[in-house]
C-alpha cells in the first residue's frame, strides 16, 4: 500500500493474476497476523520513550500518526470481516489524537488480536466489503500484515531505527497480496509492492 493505504498497481512488473487462483496458494490464519502484531510491538516497545511527534520521512505522518493508523486499520479490517459484502457505514473507528506512546503500543496488540479471532471464526466462504474488492478471511489476514509491517516500517524511519520483520511472514504476505512481484528479496519487494523503495532496474510505485 502507498502511504495514504491505497495498494498500488503493478507498474514496471507484468501482473500474472491471469492464471487461476494466484495468490491463493497461501492461505494465511490469525496467527500471522498475531505474528505481525508482535514484530511490530517488538520495535515500537523499547521506542515507547521517545518523541513520536517527530516527522517520517518523505511522508506527511508522524510516528504517532503510522502507529494509530495501523490500529484503526487492524480493527477496520475486523469489522469488514465480521460485517459481510455490505460496507458498515454506521461508526469511526479511529485512535484519539494524543494517546500515550505506551497504550499505542499495546492498542496495537488488542486490535490485532481482535482481527486474529475473527478471521479464524470465519469460515472460507466469508467474504467482506474492502475498498478494492471483496475479500476472504485469508485476504483480510495479508492485508493486515501488509499494514503492520509496512507502516511499522515507517515507524521505524521516523525513529532511526531498523526494523526486520520475520522472513516468512514476509514471504507469505508477498505471495498472497503480490503474486506479481519481482522474484527478488522478499522484504524489499514488500516495501516496492508499496511504493518505499525503488529495485533495482525497477522504478519506484507511484499510483
Amino acid at each position: 500500500m502507498d502511504r495514504t493505504g491505497t495498494i498500488l498497481r503493478p507498474g514496471a512488473v507484468r501482473p500474472v493474476a491471469a492464471a487461476h487462483r494466484v495468490g491463493e496458494d497461501e492461505r494465511m490464519q490469525g496467527r500471522h497476523v498475531l505474528e505481525a502484531a508482535l514484530a511490530c510491538q517488538a520495535l515500537l516497545g523499547p521506542a515507547a520513550g521517545q518523541d513520536w511527534t517527530r516527522p517520517i520521512p518523505e511522508m506527511d505522518w508522524t510516528v504517532a500518526d503510522a502507529v494509530g493508523h495501523i490500529a484503526g486499520g487492524t480493527l477496520w479490517y475486523a469489522s469488514d470481516l465480521a460485517g459481510g459484502a455490505q460496507r458498515l457505514e454506521t461508526m469511526e473507528l479511529r485512535v484519539r489524537p494524543g494517546t500515550a506512546n505506551t497504550d499505542l503500543v499495546r492498542t496495537v496488540g488488542v486490535v490485532a488480536t481482535i482481527l486474529a479471532r475473527v478471521i479464524d471464526a470465519s469460515p472460507a466462504s466469508a467474504r467482506g466489503w474492502h475498498p478494492m474488492g471483496q475479500a476472504d478471511p485469508s485476504g483480510f489476514a495479508a492485508m493486515a500484515c501488509d499494514e503492520l509491517l509496512v507502516h511499522t516500517d515507517d515507524a521505524a524511519r521516523g525513529l532511526g531505527v531498523p526494523f526486520t520483520p520475520p522472513h516468512g511472514l514476509v514471504r507469505a504476505t508477498l505471495a498472497r497480496l503480490f503474486p506479481w512481484a519481482p522474484t527478488t528479496d522478499p522484504w524489499p519487494a514488500l516495501l516496492w509492492c508499496n511504493g518505499r523503495v525503488a529495485l533495482p532496474d525497477l522504478p519506484r510505485q507511484t499510483r
